[in-house]
């Protein structure tokens, strides 16, 4: 009774019907709208999942961090939760920490000094400040790869949607013009059909596609500024215990 029920509802779905009663042009402009909407909801999720992850993991490290400040450049940091997720703050700190080892290590050779006295300069430390925008732009970019294709979806699919919508009412017009009859109808019935449907998916893969797009896009902004924020605090930490204080 059950599978009953439900095969009729799925043959009474217009969306059902539009497939049957659509030519191969029809069916073609079908398969490529689903294709979209599998492409952006995998996109959608996949990247809120990486989002959301490397958000996690870099509080932690923040913590971490915070409670070994007083060591800048000797943090240690032992991931227990997604080791395979980036963590997009201890990506910055570790590309501070050898940068800066490597000038505390060049200013010691240079300057012949004891390694507990050796200091950073003030040309040193704008040093790691392109460093750690460098790399701060690069996290940034890994969150963002593929979300091009989003803004893409958004465009695409309204304008499949209308292809589908042209052919459908050219159908209709073709079938009025022929001679009356239960084919012409069936001829005109799958037009609408065809030309209605495709308006629809096109409009339901666009409408996520672009506030899943501005919401990933916003999320990873902000986050991009958490990193500058991190950056600015490792720095300047580093510069309290380092700097070279010139008189």
């Amino acid at each position: 009774m059950c599978i009953h029920s439900f095969l009729l509802a799925t043959a009474q779905n217009p969306f059902v019907t539009a497939w049957f009663e659509s030519d191969f042009l029809g069916k073609i402009i079908f398969i490529g709208l689903i294709c979209l909407s599998i492409i952006s909801w995998t996109i959608l999720i996949h990247k809120w999942w990486i989002t959301m992850r490397v958000k996690e993991e870099s509080v932690l490290f923040k913590r971490s961090f915070l409670e070994q400040k007083q060591h800048p450049l000797e943090v240690s940091y032992a991931r227990t939760t997604h080791p395979e997720t980036p963590n997009a703050f201890h990506i910055v700190y570790e590309v501070l920490k050898g940068k800066a080892a490597e000038l505390l290590e060049k200013n010691r050779r240079v300057k012949g000094e004891e390694k507990e006295s050796t200091m950073l300069s003030a040309s040193d430390i704008a040093l790691l400040e392109t460093h750690a925008t460098s790399t701060i732009s690069s996290v940034t970019k890994y969150l963002e790869r593929n979300l091009y294709l989003l803004s893409t979806i958004v465009t695409l699919s309204p304008f499949l949607g209308l292809l589908g919508t042209v052919y459908g009412i050219l159908g209709t017009f073709s079938g009025l013009s022929g001679e009356a009859g239960l084919g012409i109808n069936q001829q005109v019935l799958g037009g609408l059909s065809l030309a209605l449907t495709t308006t629809v998916l096109g409009l339901i893969n666009a409408i996520p596609a672009l506030v899943g797009y501005n919401y990933l896009k916003n999320s990873i902004s902000d986050f991009d500024h958490e990193m500058e924020r991190f950056a600015t605090e490792v720095l300047s930490t580093v510069n309290m215990h380092y700097r070279n204080v010139e008189v």
